[in-house]
């Protein structure tokens, strides 16, 4: 009844006029960035990462969490209509999307997405309301040698977001990890590594590093790419008749329970639990030679499935300060730029805060709906814009972004060379976002080890010898082993994807 009543709370802040038009902002640039090819959320909320600065808490985490869930929703349309999945979630989605969208059913395939979408992100705000405080109640146990294992833990998202090679992963996370000793010791309190610059005795920004190894990389890659606008086919009608409404209804449900409890564990992305969804509703159908040829339930169940675990996402997020996801991680950053840091405490401290939001995403998700059915055709046509006019404009975003946060020429100087170093990473697959992370978690992870060091007068042993750190740590090497094996599952559908001739980045 306490959750109920904290809900209503939230709901009656997430719907004044503010909020309501942060959430329908974030919807509407999460969708365009979803349909636009090449432009993914990662990208935007790293560009809109600066609003913090000027933005409520509140308003800014509505407006920045809208954007992910909503480009969710827009990237079934160019999955669908161009056979582009500009997200690994999104590939289930173009291998039956796509023949169907050849078939002239492209409009009731995009419908059966956005309802699919719809339904499962309002199942994963619901799992979000009851299983949170509940995970967030458990976690105030904690003390320094638990959230060292828990860092520990989190550090195990670094296979699932490899991109293919765990060494360069785990090189790219050394690299983070490195970028942010740079400044201030946190025991200390003395500079290291800044070689006698002054601008590097405060660290390296984290605005600048996100803008420009996902913003200004994306621009790079589409110069070289020579982007243009893309001929698609015309999707019909989107609205879905009784008969692929039915063949849907299953396969969105069990798409939207895959989706959110493997959502849960860390390290689950939502392309991982996409292609699992698919998988699963090719051996439960009654026509699997159906699947890759245009079946309808080939849609649903993965776009229900990615969107549950975004929603789900938000729960280890908002519980316990581990992101799931890129954007995520960049969401994270937000929340620490404000000084809400995710955790035990979140509830507890900022619960008005925590509860407007998580009421906001049921205000969000429902405004999607209506901008993916009747707006469809408003999508469809964005993706002609030509590069050359959006280039400068995302350009002009990072200058402005990086510049903005501490007013100094040296964090965009620090943007345009991550920019560059991007480019390079993603030109020779070296994935970034495992640089990320550690940037963001290594120095939680070295606080957490001094206090724990001090605790136990320099014993290590005391992470071992208390149960729920001995705890987290049997889940970090489980969850190691199981990512493991799941990436390697997930390389393998995207090589099938790729033998088809599907463009997957």
């Amino acid at each position: 009844m306490d959750t109920i009543s904290l809900l209503m709370d939230g709901f009656g802040s997430a719907l004044s006029l503010e909020n309501v038009l942060m959430a329908a902002v974030g919807a509407l640039v999460g969708t365009f960035v979803g349909v636009l090819p090449g432009l993914g959320p990662t990208s935007a909320i790293a560009i809109l990462l600066p609003l913090t600065g000027v933005l409520e808490p509140t308003q800014g985490i509505i407006m920045l969490a809208g954007i992910y869930y909503g480009a969710m929703y827009g990237g079934s349309t160019t999955a669908i209509l161009l056979n582009i999945p500009g997200e690994l979630s999104s590939v289930p989605t173009c291998l039956d999307g796509y023949p169907l969208a050849k078939k002239g059913k492209g409009g009731p395939a995009l419908g059966i997405s956005a309802i699919a979408s719809f339904g499962a992100g309002v199942l994963g705000v619901i799992g979000l309301v009851f299983f949170a405080p509940i995970l967030a109640d458990q976690a105030l146990k904690f003390g320094p040698p638990e959230y060292f294992a828990l860092m520990l833990l989190a550090l195990t998202l670094m296979v699932s977001l490899s991109g293919g090679s765990l060494i360069k992963s785990f090189l790219m996370g050394a690299f983070g990890y490195a970028l942010a000793l740079v400044g201030l010791g946190p025991s200390s309190g003395m500079p290291r590594f800044d070689y006698g610059v002054s601008q590097l005795m405060g660290g390296f920004d984290m605005i600048s590093i996100i803008i420009g190894l996902f913003a200004v990389t994306e621009v790079l890659k589409g110069i070289e790419e020579r982007r243009a606008s893309a001929m698609i086919t015309k999707p019909g009608s989107v609205y879905p008749g009784k008969e692929d409404l039915k063949k849907s209804a299953a396969p969105m449900l069990r798409g939207g329970l895959v989706g959110f409890f493997l959502g849960l564990l860390p390290g689950c992305s939502a392309a991982i639990t996409a292609f699992l969804a698919y998988d699963l509703e090719k051996k439960v159908s009654r026509h699997p030679e159906t699947f890759g040829k245009g079946a309808m339930e080939g849609v649903a169940a993965p776009e229900a499935a990615n969107n549950a675990t975004s929603s789900a996402g938000f729960i280890p997020l908002f519980s316990l300060g581990i992101p799931s996801s890129p954007p995520l991680a960049i969401l994270l950053a937000g929340l620490m730029i404000y000084g809400l840091t995710p955790g035990p405490v979140l509830f507890e401290q900022h619960a008005p805060f925590v509860w407007t939001v998580i009421a906001s995403m049921f205000v969000g998700n429902a405004m999607l709906l209506i901008l993916n059915l009747p707006m469809v055709w408003v999508w469809v046509k964005l993706t002609r814009v030509p590069y050359g006019i959006m280039a400068p404009i995302i350009l002009m975003f990072c200058t402005i972004g990086a510049y903005s946060v501490r007013n100094s020429m040296f964090d965009v100087l620090i943007a345009f060379l991550f920019g560059g170093l991007g480019f390079l990473f993603h030109k020779y697959k070296w994935p970034v976002v495992p640089l990320v992370l550690c940037f963001i978690l290594g120095p939680l992870l070295e606080e957490s080890f001094i206090q724990t060091m001090a605790m136990g007068a320099g014993d290590l042993s005391i992470v071992w010898n208390r149960p729920i750190s001995l705890v987290l740590l049997i889940a970090a090497a489980a969850l190691l082993v199981i990512s493991i094996l799941l990436n390697r599952r997930t390389n393998q559908r995207v090589k099938e994807a790729r033998a088809r001739g599907m463009d997957v980045a």
